[in-house]
């Protein structure tokens, strides 16, 4: 029996197509008659346009149209108004790239200007409750916090955050009659051809979605934004292929980012240092046509067993933009309130960080009432304290020093659920003996691609090389967005069960085939390695894909299944965990922070790709390092212009600021979340690492500090 390919540190099938720049991203195909399309954005936040020049754009060479009615489209806004600084009012079409992008700027707009609000702390700004995040309570928190001998309560504002991929948002679209197709930066194709068919008002099966790789994602690319249906509009009115590509200063307006937050966080325990109470409110800003909200309570009513428990969320609006997901949307931010106020409670009770953790943790979910699928964070901590050398820290702050330099360690819990959704997979072996699974998912990014095959090759019992996963079109059967570590456990379970039901057909092909060395046997008995079907490891009784095919005269065998997670969150809960390890530098002259190292251990379930989930993780870490230290996305409130749209201003973690960073998991599997044994990795790997880094900041310098990014001006 030849070694599963699941579990083996394989580099990612696509690793070469990318580095040496074969691969083909979303802004590089190539058409005939291509038209390139550069959007002119509104400098007006709320109002209307009340005239338009654009006699200058038209009139330059190269352009050959300007189109400013988008009364026909139905977007997500309005069209007749303006909502949002940067909402397009204009596409320039040219035949190069440098005409649009001139004629664009030729282009003349006067406004009917309103009164702008774009700061969420304005004292005009109208508060709701988040609609599907109601108020919610167990016990009597307010009654048990008044009565704890020992408190703690923070307020928290963590700073509006811009997604930065390399890749800038880009569509391609190209009619052929009344079909549309659409090569776009894309985590949810099928998704995207919905959105793009509503607004155009065409059945969506007229549109056809294509990206097989994404230069980054995040979470930016989940929705299909303006620039992809005035692409497909464009394109329509001009009879040719048009192409859009935002430039980074307008990927700032022309998307969604994660939106600033307010929060206040309170606990109460008693001497032993068990929390009795938790208080947790939180307000972040959303925009006036999109009520978004993101998973703000769930951590603060599940992660530790507090007995009087309430949360409270309330939606801002403003004149923006809508947010959007970005990784780890909404926990990572309320983790930060968490963990930061079960750190100061630790270091008032005189207890370990850890051990206070692990005196709060829960026998079940107290807000499901559910047991645990799997619960092994004691053992991510032992796990991570021994290989980070947790013992060393001293738990007084400022005590520890090297030069002129302050040192601190710092820790956090990490924790995510395990999203699952329905997704279908199409499996399919050739007459050559090779397999190829098909699902409409995409890949940002952290190996899709790879580890799904690695699933297929096994329960198709084929080498890693005779197996190809292809993704990356709308045509392909159903999946979910790329999003919300919900791939894996969901596509891959998909592949898994169509790749179990195709090997169930060639066997039974087999058994029934009198010329067949297994006619006869028992289905059950028989087993699949290496592209020969046999029973245990007697080699007479093998049969091949390749002969089985050929004695059918087939060209190749397919099944199609679908896999969803069903009623299994109505029986057991199921979440990630991990345990997050920092270490910290501060210059008390400079106010500067530099990063040491950070060790995270996770219980993810199964791991299927030990090289991808170990990259998955320190990217989460280096997403971690920037929203605590670097990211903010500031705001002009006279207009709602963004001042630091640019990768010149907006800071973003480069290779210095990462010096070590490191993570492992624990050897652990979740057979009652999924049929593969997995558990999501890509949000959890940011949950815990702001917290961590700022815990570590106080046990350098004995500074409690709640906002984030943090300012060398908080530190001096």
């Amino acid at each position: 029996m030849a070694d599963t390919v699941v579990g083996q540190a394989l580099s990612r099938v696509d690793a070469r197509l990318k580095v040496t720049g074969a691969a083909t991203y979303a802004a590089e195909h190539r058409f005939e008659g291509l038209l390139y399309g550069v959007i002119v954005n509104s400098t007006a936040a709320r109002g209307t346009v009340s005239a338009i020049d654009v006699d200058a754009a038209r009139a330059h060479p190269g352009v050959v149209r300007v189109l400013t009615d988008f009364s026909s489209l139905t977007l997500a806004h309005s069209t007749s108004e303006l909502v949002f600084y940067g909402q397009p009012i204009a596409l320039v079409l040219a035949n190069t790239l440098e005409a649009a992008t001139h004629g664009a700027s030729l282009v003349e707009a006067t406004y009917n200007r309103q009164e702008v609000m774009t700061d969420f702390n304005s004292s005009t700004a109208t508060s709701v409750t988040a609609p599907s995040n109601p108020d919610y309570s167990r016990g009597d928190p307010d009654a048990a916090f008044n009565s704890a001998p020992h408190k703690v309560d923070l307020d928290f504002t963590i700073s509006r955050e811009n997604h930065n991929p390399i890749e800038l948002p880009s569509t391609i679209a190209r009619w052929e009659g009344d079909r549309l197709t659409l090569w776009d930066k894309s985590q949810w194709v099928q998704g995207a051809a919905r959105t793009v068919a509503g607004a155009l008002g065409i059945p969506v099966g007229n549109v056809r979605v294509l990206s097989e790789f994404v230069g980054g994602g995040f979470g930016s690319a989940i929705r299909a934004y303006d620039h992809v249906t005035l692409a497909a509009f464009a394109a329509r009115e001009a009879g040719k292929p048009v192409k859009v590509v935002l430039t980074r200063r307008q990927f700032y307006y022309g998307t969604g980012y994660r939106p600033a937050s307010r929060q206040r966080l309170a606990l109460g325990a008693n001497a032993a240092g068990r929390v009795d109470s938790l208080l947790y409110e939180v307000r972040t800003e959303t925009c006036r046509y999109d009520e978004y909200e993101e998973g703000m309570t769930d951590l603060p009513k599940f992660l530790y067993g507090v007995p009087n428990t309430s949360t409270k969320y309330q939606i801002t609006a403003i004149d923006a933009q809508s947010p959007s997901s970005m990784r780890g949307p909404g926990v990572v931010t309320s983790a930060f309130a968490l963990e930061t106020a079960m750190d100061q409670l630790a270091h008032d009770l005189g207890v370990d960080p850890i051990e206070l953790r692990l005196r709060n943790e829960p026998t079940r979910d107290e807000v499901t009432k559910l047991p645990f699928s799997t619960r092994k964070l004691r053992e991510c901590f032992e796990t991570g304290a021994r290989r980070f050398g947790w013992s060393r820290r001293d738990a007084t702050p400022r005590s520890r020093t090297e030069g002129d330099l302050l040192i601190g360690m710092g820790i956090a819990t990490a924790s995510y659920h395990n999203n699952r959704r329905d997704v279908g997979s199409r499996a399919r072996i050739d007459a050559d003996g090779t397999a190829t699974v098909a699902t409409a998912t995409s890949d940002m990014g952290p190996g899709t691609t790879t580890s799904v095959m690695q699933v297929a090759a096994d329960a198709l019992g084929l080498p890693a090389g005779k197996v190809t996963f292809r993704l990356g079109d709308s045509t392909y059967p159903t999946a979910p967005p790329h999003a919300g570590a919900t791939t894996m456990a969901s596509v891959g379970s998909a592949a898994f069960t169509s790749c179990n039901a195709l090997r169930n057909k060639f066997i039974a092909m087999a058994v029934a085939d009198t010329a067949s060395p297994l006619h006869g046997a028992d289905p059950a008995q028989v087993t699949a390695d290496d592209g020969y079907l046999r029973v245990g490891d007697d080699d007479s009784t093998r049969d091949s894909y390749r002969e089985i095919l050929s004695r059918a005269d087939l060209p190749s065998l397919e099944a199609t299944a679908t896999w969803g997670p069903g009623t299994i969150d109505t029986r057991v809960s199921t979440y990630g965990y991990g345990a997050v390890f920092a270490e910290v530098s501060v210059d008390p002259l400079l106010g500067l922070v530099r990063i040491r190292r950070i060790f995270a251990a996770y219980d993810v379930g199964r791991v299927i790709s030990p090289k991808l989930a170990h990259s998955q993780a320190i990217g989460g870490m280096v997403g971690g390092i920037g929203m605590a230290l670097l990211e903010g996305t500031y705001t002009d409130h006279r207009d709602g212009r963004i001042v630091n749209a640019s990768l010149a201003d907006y800071l973003v973690p480069v290779n210095a600021d990462v010096p070590e960073l490191d993570a492992t998991f624990i050897n652990t599997e979740d057979p009652q979340a999924d049929p593969i044994g997995v558990k999501g990795l890509g949000e959890i790997t940011i949950v815990g690492v702001p917290a961590a880094i700022g815990n570590a900041v106080f046990n350098a310098t004995g500074k409690r500090l709640t906002d984030l990014p943090i300012l060398l001006e908080a530190l001096l």
